[in-house]
């Protein structure tokens, strides 16, 4: 039994590492074959919950204590997170005219907390996991009341939004699963320590399966906006690292804590984003295209960005010992 859960755990570290290709491969698929993966769209609330019980499951008490022993970095990314992604989210939506259903998309994906796969890439960037961690727990935990709230002022101009009808959304498939998780690892905490490293698999299952509905269900929109909702997202996403990265520089804050800064600051749960158009705007269909194809190309960009941060790492290390 021992060995059967080391190479499923093995195998869960290597899908972690690679989601951003295994999504490309799964939506490929489901683009062609899209008879096997339509039926998703319609569990895609129950797979985002999914994926954020997973996330529970990984989150402890001593956690907690690490997000107050660092408050400055974690204000500063919450502050980051909840201001630069959902205005450069509107300002790309004012500036390239979008319309109202990819407007409202986009605006979805930049008022979303940091995504799970932001732990992942930071790891590979040699950032600081246990910073990245904190602002994704913290932003999560402050979705069901940000995510909506921001929403409402920023889409408000292209369609009618239902504050707590977003509110409930939120709590349904982001809070209680995360809280039920926190509170089994607490209960079971050695009983769930010994399955930690198969955990991921469940988020990696989840987000998949609701990309590859999305990209099924949309094929033909794809082909006709595919390429400029990409631009968007891709403007968006990079934006949001950059200025992310800038950000945490004016403030010098240290290389390892700015990176992840950076990483969390461009990587949004666009798994929510998906959810919340399919719950709340089912009369935008487009809206669900965003955040699929943010899901792509943010662990493209995230997995790229990591490798010249990790580089950058290795290079000012070196300086240091040759000053030494």
């Amino acid at each position: 039994m021992e060995n059967v859960m080391k190479k499923v755990g093995k195998s869960s570290s290597f899908l972690t590492k690679y989601i951003g290709i295994i999504i490309i491969c799964f939506s490929v698929i489901a683009f062609f074959w899209r008879d096997g993966f339509a039926w998703t769209t319609n569990y895609t609330s129950i797979f985002l919950g999914v994926a954020m019980f997973g996330m529970g499951l990984t989150i402890k008490m001593d956690d907690f204590k690490r997000v107050f022993s660092r408050p400055k970095e974690i204000v500063i990314g919450f502050v980051a997170q909840y201001t630069i992604m959902p205005v450069v989210a509107w300002g790309l939506c004012q500036l390239m005219h979008l319309p109202t259903d990819l407007a409202l998309g986009v605006i979805l994906v930049g008022c979303c907390p940091g995504g799970t796969a932001s732990n992942v890439i930071t790891y590979i960037a040699g950032g600081d996991v246990a910073l990245s961690v904190g602002m994704t727990i913290t932003s999560t935990l402050a979705a069901p009341l940000m995510t909506p709230l921001l929403v409402y002022l920023l889409a408000g101009a292209w369609v009618e939004v239902s504050f707590l009808a977003m509110v409930i959304s939120v709590v349904k498939v982001v809070l209680i699963p995360v809280l039920l998780g926190i509170l089994i690892n607490w209960i079971f905490g050695k009983q769930i320590q010994k399955i930690s490293e198969v955990l991921p698999l469940i988020s990696v299952v989840s987000i998949v399966m609701i990309i590859s509905g999305i990209v099924s269900v949309n094929a033909e929109k794809i082909l006709s906006c595919g390429l400029l909702v990409l631009g968007v997202v891709a403007l968006h996403n990079l934006c949001g690292m950059g200025i992310g990265l800038g950000a945490a520089k004016l403030l010098h804050i240290e290389y390892d804590k700015t990176t992840a800064i950076a990483i969390e600051v461009g990587m949004q749960n666009s798994g929510l984003a998906i959810s919340l158009a399919t719950a709340n705007f089912a009369a935008n269909p487009l809206a669900t295209l965003p955040g699929a194809i943010f899901s792509v190309w943010h662990n493209i960009s995230g997995s790229l960005f990591a490798g010249i941060r990790r580089g950058g790492t290795g290079t000012k290390e070196a300086c240091l010992e040759v000053t030494e």
